[in-house]
Formats: structure tokens, C-alpha cells, sequence
């Protein structure tokens, strides 16, 4: 077991496959069977576990490399930039790409007329008594995907600059990495009211 567990990625792919079975023997038992809800409830699955990864580097960016950054000397500073910061930033951004998909997806498999009433914060058909919900969703829905294109158009192309992926001279590197993290705060401060959207109608409307 030491042996399994001392590698990440047999280690990662076991727990998928004991996920898979869950989902397998959920599907099993669901009401429907392997229906749309069925599909509704994986992609659901996908959306938390992609989000979970996307945020949880979104939080250790702005908690803690951010923040330690300038505090690590300057003969180490290397070893962040050159090898964690990228390889973070990989699953950063195809983390943020799934977990926008997936719940697109989740959207749609819950039927055009809500994935509507969600996108047009509930105005498809004119705002109705009820339709407050609907509002409240798709802010949180509008701010993941601002967060998905801030992403993928400011964070990553400056922070590339700023690892020195892209050679740029040290005045547009220094531009680039204060740009990034401008963008990244911005994430951060968009994510608690896009996470009260997604928490609190789930609870409370299903």
C-alpha cells in the first residue's frame, strides 16, 4: 500500500476508478437508471471535482505563493518559477476549461427552459414571481465564466511573460507579473459570491 500510495499518479487513477465504480452502482439504483438525470448528476460530479481543483489553486496562488513570494530568497526563487508555478498553472487553467463545461453541461441536461431562465438571470419570459432564483444562479454562473476568460485571456498569457515561458525584457516581465496577479485577485474576489450562488440554490431550490 506504501508502495501504491508513494506514486501520485497510480495513486490518482485508483481513485478514479473506485469513483467510477460509485457512479456505476449509483446509476444502478438511480430511479431512472442510466437516464438524463443519470447524466445530469455525473457531469455534476465532473463540475465539483474539476472546481474543487480550480479553486483550491486559485486559493494557494493568492494565500500563499502570492503572498510568500517576495519573503523567499532571491538564489530560490527559481525553483517556484521555474518548475511549481508552471506546473500549477497547468491545471489552473484546463481545471477552470472542465469545470466551465461541465457545468454548462449540468445546465443543460437540466433542461433548455432552466439553462434559459439561469442565463438570462431569469428574464426568459419575462421575470415572473419566482424567477429571483433564476437571478441568483446565473450571477454565479456569469461570474465563473468571467473568472474561466480571465483566466485563459489575462492570467495565463501574462504569466507566461512573467515565468519567462515567453522572453520578454525585465520592464514587460515585471508589467506582465503584476498583471497577473491583479487578474488572479480578481478571481479571488469573485469567488466567494460565485460559490454562495452555486452552495445556497443547490441547498435551497435543488
Amino acid at each position: 500500500m506504501a508502495k501504491l500510495l508513494s506514486n501520485f499518479r497510480t495513486t490518482f487513477l485508483l481513485s478514479i476508478l473506485l469513483a467510477g465504480v460509485m457512479i456505476f452502482a449509483f446509476g444502478r439504483i438511480a430511479p431512472g437508471g442510466f437516464d438524463l438525470g443519470f447524466a445530469q448528476a455525473a457531469f455534476r460530479w465532473v463540475h465539483v471535482v474539476a472546481g474543487i481543483l480550480w479553486i483550491g489553486l486559485l486559493y494557494y496562488f493568492n494565500f500563499v505563493q502570492i503572498r510568500v513570494m517576495p519573503a523567499i530568497p532571491a538564489e530560490l526563487k527559481p525553483a517556484v518559477s521555474k518548475h511549481i508555478a508552471p506546473e500549477a498553472l497547468f491545471w489552473f487553467r484546463w481545471s477552470a476549461l472542465v469545470t466551465v463545461l461541465a457545468g454548462i453541461a449540468v445546465l443543460f441536461t437540466r433542461g433548455h427552459v432552466y439553462a434559459h431562465e439561469v442565463l438570462t438571470f431569469g428574464l426568459a419570459g419575462g421575470l415572473n414571481a419566482g424567477d429571483q432564483q433564476f437571478t441568483l444562479m446565473g450571477i454565479g454562473v456569469w461570474l465563473a465564466i468571467i473568472m474561466f476568460l480571465n483566466v485563459w485571456g489575462v492570467i495565463w498569457p501574462n504569466q507566461k511573460r512573467a515565468l519567462g515561458i515567453i522572453a520578454v525584457d525585465d520592464d514587460k516581465k515585471a508589467r506582465a507579473a503584476r498583471i497577473a496577479m491583479l487578474g488572479s485577485r480578481t478571481n479571488l474576489l469573485l469567488s466567494l459570491p460565485m460559490l454562495t450562488s452555486m452552495a445556497m440554490y443547490q441547498t435551497l431550490f435543488g
